[in-house]
């Protein structure tokens, strides 16, 4: 079962990874644009909090697998996903992305505009306002996110096994580890069971902590006081 952990950490931070990076863009663009679509946007974008994981896993596997678009244009240069080790990641950014997002989107919200206008006037390029700027005073939301999405793909099951199998060694991460061995060994169960339970408490205390000691977000005020 040890590669079952390690497999989880690789994959989970891979994937923790993958949501900030992409997720930062459409967190920020949900919290100050209004565009034709930003409903719809947000729908898809919160869809996976409600969706069962195993839906969400086999939406994936119609979508890349070998009728679906996404695994037809992968065929196209020879690559397949469902049932590798990608897969494992790619079914934890889809289900954990709304984690990071949803934090993300509401510190950006609380950053007062007058300090991007303020940045503006200087004629600071959007890109440096956002990385000099909003980044530092929305920190705290967007580290708690980050891990609250870390936790939730270290935990993902329904979507992993749907999508990428239980491969022991290649798609086979913790929780699927302890479905498996819930069903032969319970000792072993209860022991990867509490494993989980410890790293998830010690992302709780360390996530509590880290957030106390960086800066708070500005409270956000009425712009025509």
């Amino acid at each position: 079962m040890l590669e079952a952990l390690k497999l989880s950490l690789v994959t989970s931070t891979a994937a923790a990874i993958t949501i900030v990076v992409l997720g930062l863009p459409v967190a920020y663009l949900l919290a100050t644009r209004s565009f034709r679509g930003k409903g719809a946007l947000e729908l898809l974008v919160h869809l996976p909090m409600v969706l069962p994981p195993t839906v969400g896993g086999l939406a994936l596997l119609l979508a890349f697998g070998r009728m679906g678009l996404g695994g037809r244009a992968l065929g196209f240069f020879g690559l397949s996903l469902p049932f590798t080790t990608l897969a494992v990641v790619v079914a934890q950014v889809f289900m954990s992305a709304p984690f990071f997002i949803a934090p993300a989107r509401a510190g950006f919200t609380l950053v007062d505009r007058r300090y991007r206008d303020a940045a503006a006037t200087l004629r600071a390029p959007e890109p440096v306002v956002f990385l000099r700027v909003v980044v530092p005073l929305s920190l705290p939301s967007l580290v708690a996110g980050a891990g609250m999405s870390w936790a939730r793909a270290l935990g993902e099951f329904g979507a992993t096994i749907t999508f990428a199998g239980n491969l022991p060694g290649e798609t086979q991460t913790m929780p699927l580890g302890v479905y498996v061995a819930l069903q032969q060994d319970l000792d072993l169960a209860v022991t990867l069971s509490l494993i989980l339970v410890v790293m998830s408490i010690a992302l709780l205390v360390g996530l509590r902590s880290l957030t106390g000691i960086l800066p708070g977000l500005p409270a956000a005020r009425d712009p025509r006081r």
